[in-house]
C-alpha cells in the first residue's frame, strides 16, 4: 500500500516559489559562512598551506560520502521533512559548536561543526533534487535548475561578505553562533512554503529492502543506463579542478599573492556574481544541453591553467572566476542529463550514488594540496590536477554508450 504523499505546489504559486527560494537562499548564506571560515581560520592559525588543504578534505569527505545514504532516504522518507530536519539540526550544531569553541578554544571545533553541517547540507540538497522535477512541471527542467541555482548563488554572493564583515567585528566563534540563527530563518521560510502547498508529490517506495540493496540498484543504473558513466567521468574531472581551487584559494590569495582577507572575500563574491550572470543567461536563452556541458568543461580547464600558471594576483583571480563561475553551467548539463535517464522511483538513490562518484575527486584534490604543496608548490599541484581533468574528459568519450542527453534535449 502506498504511503501518504506530500504537498508540494501552492494555490498561490508566486508566494510558494518565493518561499522555497528564500529558504534555499538563507541556507546557502549560512553554509557559505562556514565554508569561508574553515580554510581561512585554519591558515591564520597555522600559517601552513598544507594544513589548510587537509582541513578542507576533513570537512569535505563526510559531505560527499553521505550522498548515497541521503539519496536513498529521499526515496523512503518525505523529502520535505528531510529538508526541514536538515536546517534545524544545522542550527543546533552551530549553536553547540560556538559554545564549545568559546569555552574550550581551538579551531578543531570549527572543522567538526563544518563537517557535521556538511552531511546535513547534503541531505537538504538531495531532498531538494528529488522535489524540483515534480514542483515546477510547467517549465523546462533546465530553467527550473537555473532559477534555483540563481537563488543558491545569490546566497553565495552574500555568504562571504557576511563572513568577512562578521570576522572584522567579532570572533569566529560568535560568527558560527550567528550562522545558527540564519539556519533558523531558513527553516522558517521552509515552514511557510509547506503551509501554503496543496498538490502532492508522487508516492514514495514501500520496499523494505535495506540501504545496501538501494545502493546496488543505483550502481546498476549507473553502469547500465546509457550515458551515465560518461557523466560520472566528466564530473569527476571537473571536481578535481573545483576541489583544488577551493582548497588552495585562501592560502594562495592571502599567502602567495599577499592579499587581505577582505580581498579574498571580494574574490569569492565576484565568483558568485559571475555564476549568477551565467545562470540568468541560461534561464533566458535557449542553449542545447550538450553545448552547455562542452562550454562549461572547456572554460573550467582554462581557468585551472590560469590559477596554476599566472604569477600575478589578477591572473589568478581571472582563473578563479572561470572555474567558479562556469562550474554551475556544467552542473546544469549534468543534472538535466541524468534527470532524463534515471527512473523516477529510483531517482534519489541513483542521484546520490552518482553525486558521490562525481565528487570524490574534490576532497582528494584537497588531500593532494596537503600532501604535495610543500614539495611541488600549490601551482604545480593545480597544474597536474587540471591536466588530469582534461585527460578524464578525453576518457569519457571512450566510456561507451550514447550521451545521456537524448536528441530531444537539443
Amino acid at each position: 500500500m502506498a504511503q501518504p504523499t506530500d504537498p508540494v505546489e501552492s494555490s498561490s504559486p508566486r508566494a510558494d516559489f518565493l518561499a522555497f527560494l528564500a529558504s534555499l537562499f538563507l541556507s546557502k548564506i549560512a553554509d557559505q559562512v562556514l565554508l569561508f571560515l574553515v580554510p581561512l581560520v585554519v591558515f591564520q592559525t597555522t600559517q601552513d598551506v598544507g594544513w589548510s588543504g587537509l582541513a578542507f578534505a576533513v570537512e569535505a569527505f563526510p559531505r560527499f560520502l553521505s550522498f548515497p545514504i541521503c539519496g536513498a532516504l529521499c526515496d523512503r522518507i518525505s523529502p520535505v521533512r528531510l529538508m526541514r530536519w536538515s536546517q534545524v539540526l544545522r542550527a543546533v550544531i552551530c549553536a553547540s559548536g560556538a559554545i564549545c569553541a568559546s569555552v574550550f578554544g581551538g579551531a578543531g571545533w570549527l572543522i567538526a561543526v563544518s563537517a557535521l553541517c556538511g552531511v546535513l547540507t547534503t541531505q537538504g540538497a538531495m531532498a531538494r533534487e528529488v522535489i524540483l522535477p515534480q514542483v515546477f512541471k510547467k517549465h523546462s527542467f533546465e530553467k527550473v535548475l537555473a532559477y534555483s541555482q540563481t537563488a543558491d548563488q545569490l546566497g553565495a554572493v552574500l555568504g562571504p561578505v557576511v563572513a568577512a564583515v562578521l570576522l572584522m567585528q567579532i570572533h569566529w566563534q560568535a560568527a558560527v553562533g550567528i550562522t545558527a540563527i540564519i539556519f533558523v530563518l531558513a527553516d522558517g521560510a521552509m515552514a511557510y512554503w509547506r503551509r501554503t502547498t496543496r498538490v502532492r508529490l508522487r508516492p514514495r517506495e514501500t520496499s523494505q529492502g535495506n540501504m545496501v540493496a538501494a545502493v546496488k540498484t543505483a550502481l546498476a543504473h549507473v553502469i547500465g543506463l546509457p550515458g551515465l558513466r560518461r557523466l560520472v567521468i566528466q564530473a569527476a574531472g571537473v571536481n578535481l579542478v573545483v576541489g583544488v581551487t577551493l582548497a588552495s584559494s585562501a592560502a594562495l590569495v592571502t599567502g602567495v599573492h599577499a592579499r587581505t582577507a577582505g580581498y579574498y572575500g571580494a574574490l569569492q563574491t565576484a565568483g558568485a556574481i559571475v555564476t549568477v550572470l551565467v545562470l540568468m543567461g541560461i534561464a533566458h536563452i535557449s542553449i542545447p544541453v550538450r553545448k552547455l556541458g562542452l562550454a562549461g568543461f572547456s572554460l573550467i580547464v582554462v581557468g585551472g591553467l590560469l590559477t596554476a600558471l599566472s604569477p600575478s594576483a589578477w591572473g589568478y583571480a581571472a582563473g578563479y572566476l572561470l572555474v567558479i563561475g562556469f562550474d554551475k553551467m556544467f552542473n546544469i548539463y549534468l543534472r538535466s542529463s541524468r534527470q532524463r535517464v534515471i527512473p523516477a522511483a529510483d531517482y534519489g538513490k541513483t542521484t546520490g550514488v552518482m553525486t558521490l562518484l562525481n565528487n570524490l575527486t574534490q576532497p582528494l584534490a584537497g588531500l593532494a594540496i596537503g600532501a604535495f604543496a610543500a614539495e611541488w608548490t600549490a601551482g604545480k599541484v593545480i597544474l597536474v590536477l587540471t591536466l588530469g581533468m582534461a585527460l578524464l574528459g578525453c576518457l569519457s568519450v571512450l566510456a561507451g554508450g550514447r550521451p545521456a542527453m537524448a536528441e530531444r534535449a537539443e
